[in-house]
């Protein structure tokens, strides 16, 4: 529910801090008071397109901040958050900034936002219905979603078969396409795969080869310098009076004089070690020189090997494990090709049986929403005709499909649904989105909820000038009906009439005041002696009328009276 609303520069509003209840909030004053501005706030605050005529004049930026209690839909709401990355509390925090210089400002809960992150959390939390609004039951989707939960239980159980009949016709799918099409077809892909798993085979890759090569390559590639740096080296250490004779001759000195002290023994043998070592480094770097292969024969099997490997990597994958990889998927093919014909018509079998299957469980789904509609559409029928629509007239129609729509079945099944509607004698039935005016479209949605509030999980529903041309049974009416859906859902509507105040469980007087030479939108939240003074402007009585204030009293009584028959 939406606990509380702080607007600031919008329009006439200066400053207003609001705090809603649950229930029934009434918004009422006189014509431009400024009543659809604080729904107008609301809507901003939820993501509607803002527009610098809200600014209030001389104000650089206007602002709105709503606070969220989640109920019935807060596994939906924290769904999305989660989604959204959006940290979750008990309440949900929304504020949004508009500035004169066209610059926005959207936060949730503390994180910032886009427009349509925000909306993707605000359509779970609040229905708007005024004659400029979206209307959520105008969306087909909607409408097919909002019949299946009136259905209930029939209708999801059989979207589950559907949905299992769906999930085996993917399967069945999956392994034809994996045999390919026709015989010719299958023998034409059976003969790619020998010859790439052929090619494959016949190269006898090993892991690690092509690195090998490589390296083989280089040392090819600079033979003589490896040679010329090998030689060098050789000679640096064995020649003649080089390093191993000149640390012999250091060694041999040392241990002349080792018996004058033990530190010049030590030391050579120190040098006897290393003496050792570069003998061996030498005989080494000979060795090395004498290994290093100059055969470009070789160098040529070299690079030959690395165009084959080249070549694969190309054709089967970027890499030795890809290739490997792709080989392993080829031999798998190639073995269920093989043997492909006796499969292909036992899966060609399954498949028409498993249509069958589906579209009789479509079918089955069809038959069950169209009971539920039936049934659905004589309520909201009967429902509006209290409401002043007196010759309503409201259809479900479902679209028509037959066996070869199969292919185009999902978890919904196949059926597509449109809301029809006449308001008067003698017009036919059309969609309703084209024709309803925003006032029947508000009387239709008090139908619908009067009879489905406990379905929709979306727990506050704003309602603009539900009332506009009703009067006397049938204002009682509405208020009756405002009272039922109170029960499990807030609603916060702008009213003139005075059977809707009197049900009200939070009253708001909206007026227009000249403070400093500026006109400003004052909300004051009235109590039991201000409802009743506004009860009876809402009558058109004066204030110091015995019979106005009698009969305003009236009007709160019996409405207490009906609140309480409800519980």
């Amino acid at each position: 529910m939406l606990e509380k609303l702080i607007i600031r520069n919008v329009a006439l509003i200066e400053r207003a801090e609001i705090e809603f209840t649950e229930g029934l909030n009434v918004l009422s004053g006189e014509t431009g008071a400024g009543k659809s501005v604080i729904l107008d706030s609301i809507d901003f605050v939820l993501g509607a397109k803002a527009d610098k005529s809200m600014i209030r004049y001389g104000a650089d930026e206007c602002s709105v901040r709503a606070e969220f209690r989640p109920g019935k839909e807060r596994a939906t709401v924290s769904e999305i958050l989660s989604e959204l990355d959006v940290e979750e509390d008990e309440t949900l925090v929304i504020t949004r900034k508009f500035s004169a210089d066209g610059k926005s400002s959207i936060k949730l809960n503390g994180c910032s936002v886009t427009v349509a992150m925000l909306r993707k959390v605000t359509q779970t939390l609040v229905d708007i219905h005024g004659q400029s609004e979206h209307f959520y039951l105008l969306k087909e989707s909607n409408q097919l979603r909002l019949l299946d939960k009136i259905a209930g239980t029939p209708v999801s159980e059989a979207k589950k078969r559907v949905g299992e009949l769906i999930s085996e016709r993917k399967r069945i799918l999956s392994d034809l396409a994996r045999l390919g099409g026709d015989e010719g077809e299958r023998d034409r892909r059976l003969d790619v795969l020998r010859y790439q798993i052929e090619e494959i085979g016949r190269a006898e890759l090993r892991e690690g080869e092509e690195e090998e090569l490589l390296q083989k390559r280089e040392r090819a590639a600079n033979a003589e310098k490896i040679v010329d740096g090998l030689r060098s080296a050789t000679e640096s250490l064995s020649a003649d009076g080089a390093a191993v004779d000149a640390v012999r001759t250091a060694q041999r000195a040392l241990a002349a004089i080792a018996r004058y002290d033990e530190k010049y023994g030590e030391l050579a043998e120190r040098l006897e070690s290393v003496g050792a070592d570069l003998s061996d480094a030498a005989d080494s770097a000979e060795r090395f020189c004498e290994d290093v292969d100059l055969d470009e024969r070789e160098a040529e099997r070299v690079e030959n090997r690395l165009d084959e490997i080249r070549l694969l990597k190309k054709k089967y994958g970027g890499s030795y494990a890809a290739i490997v990889a792709f080989y392993d998927r080829a031999k798998e093919e190639a073995e269920l090709l093989s043997d492909s014909g006796e499969r292909f018509e036992r899966l060609t079998s399954e498949r028409k049986k498993t249509d069958a299957a589906l579209y009789a469980a479509c079918r089955a789904l069809t038959e069950a929403r169209k009971k539920a509609a039936q049934v659905f559409s004589e309520r909201v029928t009967a429902e509006l005709k209290t409401l002043n629509v007196a010759s309503a007239q409201f259809e479900v129609r479902f679209s028509e499909y037959g066996e070869e729509d199969v292919e185009r079945a999902n978890a919904d099944g196949l059926d597509g649904v449109r809301y029809l509607f006449s308001a008067n004698a003698g017009e036919p039935l059309k969609e309703m989105g084209k024709i309803i005016s925003g006032g029947e479209m508000s009387r239709f949605m008090l139908a619908v909820k009067a009879q489905l509030s406990s379905v929709n999980e979306i727990g506050t529903y704003l309602f603009d000038e539900i009332d506009a041309g009703i009067s006397g049974k049938t204002a009682r009416v509405v208020a009756e009906k405002f009272c039922k859906i109170a029960r499990t859902t807030q609603i916060v509507a702008v009213s003139h009439l005075a059977q809707i105040a009197a049900c009200a469980d939070g009253q708001f007087l909206i007026e227009k005041r000249q403070t400093d030479g500026k006109t400003v939108t004052e909300i004051t939240r009235l109590d039991e002696s201000g409802r009743k003074r506004e009860i009876v402007r809402l009558l058109g009585g004066d204030s110091d009328s015995e019979a106005a204030n009698g009969h305003a009293e009236e009007l709160l009584r019996n409405a207490e009276i009906y609140k309480n028959s409800l519980s």
